[in-house]
């Protein structure tokens, strides 16, 4: 069984593709096949998410490139960006993974299925059209950026960690 287990950032040669959905590429661990057929291990570094067109070296050096699979989600779009702000907000708030797409004209909100965020969604006014797509939520204000490739974790931040957080008090002398 092939072991992947390195991240790179290019190679000349691709040895095969892996199909995965989103929650699969979330996990450190995980057994699957190529499209091959060929029986597969990943062992990735905890907190290691692999995104489409990522590439992971195996131990006897091949190297494969990773597949974000069509799934079942929702795309969401509204008549205005304000009201796509807003479900972006009411999303953000019930911790719901989002992907962020398009430009100021055409964005567009992807969530998975699920009928509840559904009429909420509805309600907030958005068109919410059920798709089997590729998922690629955002990574977070921790995560490093939507699509970096990068080791240097540091330097990728969206935000930056508190060290310390003080918290200001209306009673708190000026």
């Amino acid at each position: 069984m092939l072991i992947l287990n390195t991240k790179i950032d290019s190679s000349e040669k691709i040895d095969g593709e892996l199909i995965l959905p989103f929650d699969q590429r979330e996990k450190s661990r995980l057994r699957s096949k190529l499209t091959s057929g060929e029986e597969v291990a990943v062992f990735t570094v905890r907190g290691t998410v692999l995104r489409h067109g990522d590439l992971i070296r195996g131990d006897d050096g091949r190297v494969v490139k990773i597949v974000a699979a069509p799934e079942a989600t929702y795309r969401v779009q509204c008549e205005t960006p304000r009201a796509l702000l807003r479900c972006a907000f009411h999303l953000g708030n019930r911790h719901t993974q989002a992907q962020v797409d398009g430009d100021a004209s055409t964005g567009f909100l992807r969530i998975r299925k699920d009928p509840v965020l559904k009429d909420m969604l509805e309600g907030l006014g958005a068109k919410v059209t059920e798709e089997n797509a590729p998922f690629e939520p955002e990574s977070g204000a921790y995560g490093g950026g939507h699509h970096s490739h990068s080791d240097d974790h540091h330097h990728n931040l969206l935000a930056p960690i508190p060290l310390r957080q003080k918290i200001h008090r209306p009673s708190d002398p000026a």
